[in-house]
């Protein structure tokens, strides 16, 4: 057979091995339709978009009252009632939740932690026992991923418990850690003085690794 006779054959079988890759990232773009990558400080993660009306919250979200109105939370992304739907909106500065959301990125800035999640800082107040949503740090070209020296320490779960359950016990042994030592990683030198705060820093660091060791966590 001559050759050219064999071209249409090979486009032809050329078209059909395509079909499938084009329909992969048609599902891939479908996947994500009404959502915004957000890669800030590489967070890498996909949240609903602003704007966006749902007809009903996705399950396990959970209602914020604050100011006299009403907010729902799930899963980074914030939602208020429209009508008949919800839709999604940015947090006010001020609103608080007891724990974070499953994905979230530590940013360090001048040694202060604050929680990133979808466009949304979050700072750890001790006298509300809540994660605050503030406004951005001023010097955002400060911020960094990598923690300065800190009592931070690494705690991988033995018994398989879920990311909720994680956040809990973190913020309790954080809670109970602080409580013993006198000392709390998320004020300027633990909120002890310059001449105590290495000391206080070392026995809230044993006091959190004794209360997750007994949560069934292996600590390093």
């Amino acid at each position: 057979m001559n050759s050219r006779n064999h071209r249409p054959i090979a486009l032809a079988l050329l078209m059909l091995l395509a079909v499938p890759l084009f329909a992969g990232a048609a599902e891939a773009r479908d996947a994500h339709r009404g959502y915004v990558y957000d890669n800030r400080y590489n967070h890498g993660h996909y949240y609903p978009e602003r704007g966006g009306a749902f007809r009903a919250l996705p399950p396990g979200g959970y209602r914020v009252p604050y100011r006299g109105g009403e907010y729902y939370f799930h899963g980074g992304a914030w939602y208020r009632p429209w009508g008949p739907r919800f839709i999604v909106v940015a947090p006010p500065f001020g609103i608080g939740i007891r724990l974070l959301p499953p994905y979230y990125t530590t940013v360090w800035f001048g040694g202060v932690p604050y929680y990133y999640a979808d466009g949304a800082y979050y700072l750890w107040r001790p006298e509300r026992e809540e994660y605050v949503v503030s406004a951005p740090p001023p010097d955002s070209a400060a911020a960094s991923t990598s923690p300065p020296a800190s009592p931070e320490i690494y705690a991988y779960p033995k018994n398989g418990q879920s990311a909720e359950q994680q956040s809990t016990d973190r913020y309790e042994c954080h809670r109970w850690a602080s409580s013993q030592s006198g000392f709390d990683p998320t004020q300027p030198l633990g909120g002890a003085s310059a001449a105590d705060a290495d000391a206080r820093r070392a026995d809230y660091r044993r006091a959190q690794k004794t209360c997750l060791e007994g949560r069934g966590y292996s600590v390093n």
